[in-house]
């Protein structure tokens, strides 16, 4: 019954919602490409390719969750070498990052809307030997569709940010018979399996791995290519970088390196926006100030960084690019609520500083601050205060890099236990 209202309602939330998501998908660009897919349309090359596999499909909303199911991918094909892999995404980020680095193996294609008839197309070109969720994109009908079928159904990453939770628990009546579908839920904490067992997921299919995210086992690549990146800059050079920053940041960024270029002459500002969209209007807010801006591609095309700040305008490249640090300021969480991945930076080698705003990962944030593996800052003048003194002790930056490795031990070794209890299932 919930699931017959839920579609007959579909519709309609879908014209409510969909200027909105069009005006999103028109800003960041290339919504046209493979558009039908989205409503389960899927051209003859697809089908025929699809058409003698029983894939494991992999379902990614953007970058942070294509990345997540990459790892996890090259991890069950160490345990299934004949694997084959649908990976869908919801962005179209996400599906360019997914469409530049996914292996031959993998199809990436776009994620079909959560509409029965839809769903129902989709599941009859997919068809999926098992499913794999990453992190909380539990859709009725795709549940609904997998279960009906009798495909495993695995949640992996499962993540729940303090507003979905509490979301989730408002519509506890609503949402509880989707969970109770799922065959498998991989959570990354302890404090994590009573969560999820609050909402209706059985407890005896819930296992903590740790979070594939955090895994130091599977992220020392970005070393190796930091190296070709940073020769752009001077090797003297300091760099405060803004990681993901949302908007209001951007400008405090800039003002703190103003003050802190007084004490560092060698001192750069590197910034990586969160949404590449914002370009154009955060070059125009530093382009005010006494600054020489320029795009990151730009200064590698050109062979030279002499600019005072640079500006990441690619998707998908953001931990290459964290070689380059000398402190790493994770946004979202000075102007804005929730915060972006610090563990990135971490395993780039390089310290981090953060606002107040953690919320997303406020464990992983009350971990590193107590284990003096990470410094945590309430305003602008806290985070001048903190970035000077990390770029004037370089034993004080070593130490926080060593702590905060130290703290993400109970994540390594996450991505391959993820995999075990997938193809187990």
């Amino acid at each position: 019954m919930i699931r017959f209202i839920y579609n007959l309602f579909w519709p309609l939330g879908l014209l409510i919602f969909l200027p909105g998501y069009c005006a999103k998908m028109i800003r960041r660009g290339g919504y046209r490409e493979k558009f039908g897919q989205r409503v389960g349309i899927y051209d003859d090359e697809v089908q025929n390719r699809l058409s003698n596999q029983r894939p494991t499909w992999l379902h990614a909303v953007s970058v942070g969750e294509v990345n997540i199911a990459l790892k996890l991918a090259n991890a069950l094909r160490a345990l299934e070498p004949d694997l084959h892999c649908v990976l869908t995404t919801t962005t179209t980020t996400g599906f360019a990052l997914a469409r530049k680095t996914a292996p031959p193996w993998i199809e990436v294609m776009y994620t079909p809307l959560d509409y029965w008839p839809i769903m129902r197309r989709a599941f009859s070109v997919i068809r999926p030997a098992r499913i794999v969720l990453v992190e909380a994109e539990v859709w009725p009908n795709l549940a609904a569709a997998a279960h009906a079928r009798r495909i495993p159904l695995a949640l992996v990453n499962a993540r729940l940010s303090p507003r979905s939770e509490r979301r989730y628990r408002r519509f506890r009546f609503f949402v509880a018979p989707t969970f109770r579908l799922l065959d498998l839920v991989c959570v990354p904490e302890r404090g994590d399996v009573e969560r999820w067992t609050a909402l209706g997921v059985s407890r005896n299919r819930i296992h903590v791995t740790g979070s594939i995210k955090f895994d130091p086992d599977v992220q020392a690549q970005s070393h190796s290519v930091a190296g070709s990146i940073s020769d752009a800059f001077s090797p003297d050079s300091l760099v405060l970088f803004g990681g993901s920053t949302h908007r209001g940041e951007e400008e405090i960024l800039a003002r703190v390196f103003l003050r802190l270029r007084e004490q560092f002459p060698s001192l750069r500002l590197f910034i990586a926006p969160r949404h590449v969209e914002r370009l154009q209007e955060i070059r125009a807010h530093l382009g005010a100030m006494p600054l020489r801006v320029t795009l990151a591609s730009e200064a590698l095309t050109c062979g030279t960084a002499d600019a005072d700040c640079m500006l990441l305008d690619t998707t998908g490249e953001l931990q290459l690019w964290y070689g380059i640090a000398t402190v790493v300021f994770i946004g979202k969480s000075l102007t804005a609520h929730g915060g972006q991945n610090p563990v990135e930076p971490i395993l780039a080698g390089k310290p981090v500083v953060f606002g107040p705003h953690m919320e997303n990962f406020a464990t992983l944030a009350k971990t590193l601050v107590s284990n003096n593996a990470a410094m945590q800052v309430n305003d602008i003048d806290s985070l001048e205060r903190t970035v000077g003194e990390l770029l004037r002790d370089s034993e004080s930056r070593q130490r926080l890099v060593e702590n905060a490795h130290a703290a993400l031990n109970e994540h390594k070794g996450g991505t391959a236990r993820t995999a075990k209890l997938v193809h187990e299932l």
